[in-house]
C-alpha cells in the first residue's frame, strides 16, 4: 500500500522535526508526571486532574503519531522548475479585485498557515494559482464567494 506523500519545504520539515523532538523528549515525561501526581492525590475515578492529564496525553500521542507519519512520508519541495510559473514553494504577489496586494507562499497542506502568508496548494486560491504566470488574471470560488486576482510577481 502506498503511503500518502506530504509536500513540504525543507524549512517546514525542520520545524516539524523540532516539534516532534520536543513532544517526545519533554512533553511525554511532563504529562506522565501529571498523571502520576493526579493518581496519587485522588485515584483515577472522579478525578478531574487525572482526566485532564489523560486527555493531554492522548493529544500528545496523537500529534507524535501524526508527525512521525508526515516526517517519514515527506517529499521536499525542490523549488522552481519552471521560472515564472507558479509552483509549490513559490512566492506569489497578487492584487485582488479591491486593489489590495498580498504575498503568498504556495506550500503543502502540512505547512499551510494563512497568518504567515503560507497557503495550501489544495486551497481554492492555491489551486487556482498553480501553473499560472505573471500578469494572469484568475477568478476563484472561495467560501466567501467569487474573487478576482491578478498575479503581479512569481519568485
Amino acid at each position: 500500500m502506498n503511503q500518502k506523500k506530504y509536500d513540504i519545504t525543507q524549512e517546514g520539515l525542520e520545524k516539524l522535526k523540532v516539534e516532534y523532538e520536543f513532544l517526545v523528549s519533554t512533553s511525554r515525561s511532563e504529562v506522565a508526571d501529571k498523571i502520576k501526581r493526579a493518581r496519587e492525590m485522588g485515584g483515577t475515578e472522579n478525578n478531574a486532574e487525572y482526566e485532564d492529564a489523560k486527555n493531554e496525553q492522548a493529544f500528545i500521542e496523537g500529534r507524535i503519531s501524526s508527525l512521525e507519519n508526515i516526517i517519514l512520508n515527506a517529499r521536499i519541495i525542490a523549488g522552481p522548475r519552471q521560472p515564472g510559473v507558479v509552483e509549490l514553494g513559490d512566492q506569489v504577489l497578487i492584487r485582488n479585485q479591491d486593489g489590495k496586494i498580498d504575498r503568498y507562499t504556495i506550500v503543502g497542506t502540512t505547512e499551510a498557515n494563512p497568518v504567515e502568508g503560507k497557503i495550501s496548494c489544495e486551497s481554492p486560491v492555491g489551486k487556482a494559482l498553480l501553473g499560472k504566470k505573471k500578469g494572469n488574471k484568475i477568478e476563484v470560488r472561495t467560501p466567501s464567494g467569487m474573487i478576482k486576482l491578478q498575479i503581479i510577481e512569481v519568485s
